[in-house]
């Protein structure tokens, strides 16, 4: 390695600074034991040789990575968005992130194992799929935060949206806006699937609409909803709007409808949930339940670091409230003047 090309050390500040490596350790560490004319002496050196100090070494030598491990789904666009919001929380709070994904090929055990390899501090899981006593089990070893899934366990601290309120916003505005046969596309087994489920049950009884229940297999996949929306149109009579379990799922929802001649929404309305990044995109325009990123990732964060830090925690769970987006797939029910069946 050249000259030019080698890391400044300290004893290269505490040269150009004219004072011993001891005393530039002490001011590099913010510690008290230098004066004031010293510790600008040493700084200024440091500034010009461009001496950054290596925080990993540091931390090596404290036992600390400061590192909070992130499990989350390449095939959840909600899962990026929340990773977006994690890394500038962490970053707020002094920590980074190490991710690690699930694949069809690589499982959630896989993914968390590897996490724990990085001597990761604390585990930040978004939409786990494990059993709660797993996740239990886990948070044995070092701090858990379930993140977009009810998991109630004492050892367990959970940020989740209100996933049934979600659903009662998409129900009442669809209702508002003539509605009445409103189709569910389910979610299956997925984390939130249940509660919004729920939700769209209770809203439809809400509205004296217990007739008109009905729920479409569905998933967390374009192709899921896909399917979904083939069964929908075999249906009769057909509805008039649908909720669907997330944004992805959504938009195999809007494809097949279109390619079957359908108007969206002149025909029927389509609700998504997550305002991901695809319910965003210009061609989209989804109508959706937004969830919001920000609180929930900056409280996911803030909870991994109070466990560390050992800050008394008094509430478990912290469920934070969505709210509806309205774009372009929702419009007024037509069905009264175009015919029952239309």
């Amino acid at each position: 390695m050249t000259e030019r090309a080698r890391r400044p050390t300290l004893a290269d500040v505490a040269a150009r600074a004219g004072v011993s490596v001891a005393l530039v350790s002490i001011v590099i560490r913010d510690a008290p034991g230098a004066s004031a004319a010293s510790r600008q002496r040493v700084l200024q050196a440091a500034d010009e040789l461009g001496y950054r100090p290596d925080t990993r070494a540091r931390l090596l030598r404290s036992s600390r990575s400061r590192l909070l491990g992130v499990v989350f789904g390449v095939h959840h666009a909600f899962h990026g968005d929340l990773v977006t919001g994690l890394y500038t929380a962490a970053d707020r709070a002094g920590y980074e992130l190490a991710l690690s994904a699930v694949t069809p090929q690589r499982d959630e055990g896989r993914a968390v194992a590897s996490l724990m390899q990085d001597r990761c501090e604390a585990l930040v899981l978004l939409g786990p799929h494990a059993s709660t006593a797993r996740l239990a089990e886990l948070a044995d070893r070092l701090p858990v935060v379930v993140v977009a899934r009810a998991a109630r366990h004492r050892a367990l601290d959970v940020v989740r949206t209100a996933d049934g309120m979600g659903l009662h916003q998409a129900v009442d505005h669809l209702v508002a806006l003539g509605h009445r046969r409103i189709t569910h596309v389910d979610g299956g087994r997925a984390p939130g699937a249940a509660e919004r489920r729920r939700g769209y049950r209770d809203a439809m009884r809400r509205h004296g609409l217990d007739a008109e229940i009905r729920l479409l297999p569905g998933g967390l996949t374009e192709q899921d909803g896909a399917a979904a929306a083939r069964a929908l149109l075999d249906l009769e009579p057909r509805p008039t709007a649908v909720t669907v379990f997330n944004d992805r799922c959504a938009l195999g929802v809007l494809d097949v409808l279109q390619r079957a001649g359908l108007a969206v929404p002149g025909d029927i309305s389509v609700v998504g949930y997550d305002d991901s990044r695809l319910a965003r995109l210009s061609h989209v325009k989804l109508t959706t339940i937004a969830q919001d990123t920000e609180q929930i990732t900056t409280l996911a964060v803030t909870r991994a670091v109070d466990r560390l830090d050992g800050t008394p925690v008094t509430e478990r769970e912290m469920v934070v409230a969505p709210r509806l987006v309205v774009r372009a797939t929702t419009a007024p029910c037509t069905a009264d003047r175009r015919g029952a069946g239309s």
